[in-house]
């Protein structure tokens, strides 16, 4: 790792912040630019009160249903890694960190989750993919913005494991699948979820080979995008989701093909595709706007600011009475902390160990 000093590790949590947001331009510009927000005309809407409270409720809600070992999940334990990576990044959105404020303990407790879970694995792989790209990224975020200062020789550690994981892991196409083994095999939705949070460890100083960044763009323009639609498929450019479009599209963003042709047509594919905030018509609705909003700010203000609100309104409409975003019928733990995350983009960054 090349971390040199303390306002190294404030550089990188001020940027590992924006790649929460959406709002990091490219892992390959150098860090004064990657500091910067994307160019576009208009202004980005404001956090509205009714949007405030909505996000102050599913917190609440996440502090209701923590588990007693500092983790959240499903009721039978699964997707632990996930849903406790997920729900540490909804607090930081808001400007709650471990061992601060009044939220610190609770958060102290799912980052000790996390860590101690990874210390136990004797390769740092948190599997599957899914999981452990989330799980990734959650380790980036921690990192320089934890009160106990003896926990920085662990997260950088861990997060060192965590990354090397990945990097076995790709497939000779570029992508990443199911598992951790370079003979599984690619999707979008996976290889997506694994490179922002390579996008986010590079900005810790974590060496991640430009070859691998190389790769990602090779697969997901000559492999899944579909030029006729301007869309993403999920194993090919047949059949484009929204959910693979904005996904594939907000990481070949931070690749840097921000300007490409092949990538302002995924996000005219995400703009004209009708019905795309109405829950009961788009399938992984909250996965796939997770990633939208971030490749909407990504494209730029005039983007983001037509967006936003309708993402904003759709989900303040869809808050069940507990505070949470819960689906009944498919209980993930995922899906509350990311209608937080994106109800928070507005505060853009969060300023930590600032000097």
């Amino acid at each position: 790792m090349k971390i040199t000093s303390r306002k190294r590790i404030a550089s990188f949590a001020l940027s590992s912040a924006m790649v929460l947001a959406g709002i990091l331009p490219s892992v390959a510009q150098d860090e004064e630019s990657a500091l910067e927000a994307p160019a576009g005309g208009g202004e980005a809407p404001e956090l509205t009160e009714a949007a405030d409270l909505a996000i102050e409720r599913g917190l609440q809600y996440l502090i209701n249903t923590q588990r007693s070992d500092g983790s959240w999940s499903n009721d039978d334990g699964t997707f632990a890694t996930a849903g406790t990576s997920l729900g540490l990044m909804a607090f930081m959105v808001k400007g709650h960190f471990p061992g601060f404020g009044r939220h610190g303990e609770a958060l102290d407790r799912a980052k000790e989750y996390l860590l101690k879970k990874a210390e136990a694995s004797s390769t740092g792989y948190l599997g599957g993919m899914y999981e452990h790209g989330l799980y990734t990224l959650c380790l980036s975020e921690l990192w320089g913005i934890t009160a106990a200062n003896e926990d920085n020789p662990r997260i950088p550690l861990q997060l060192e494991r965590a990354v090397q994981v990945i990097l076995r892991a790709q497939s000779p196409l570029g992508g990443w699948r199911y598992h951790a083994r370079p003979d599984c095999g690619q999707d979008t939705s996976v290889t997506a979820m694994v490179f922002v949070s390579l996008a986010s460890a590079r900005q810790a100083g974590v060496l991640v080979p430009t070859e691998t960044i190389d790769r990602v763009v090779g697969y997901l323009r000559d492999q899944v995008w579909n030029e006729e639609t301007g869309g993403f498929g999920y194993q090919g450019s047949g059949g484009s989701t929204l959910a693979c479009t904005a996904g594939g599209a907000y990481a070949a963003q931070l690749c840097g093909m921000r300007e490409t042709e092949w990538v302002q047509a995924a996000v005219r594919y995400l703009e004209n595709s009708p019905k795309v905030f109405n829950r009961e018509e788009i399938g992984y609705y909250y996965y796939a706007h997770y990633y939208a909003i971030q490749a909407m700010v990504q494209a730029g203000e005039e983007h983001y600011a037509k967006w936003y609100p309708q993402i904003r309104d759709a989900l303040i409409s869809l808050q069940q009475p507990n505070g949470s975003w819960e689906n009944p019928k498919k209980p993930y733990p995922h899906t509350t902390p990311m209608a937080i995350i994106i109800l928070g983009t507005p505060h853009r960054y969060i300023p930590v160990y600032q000097e």
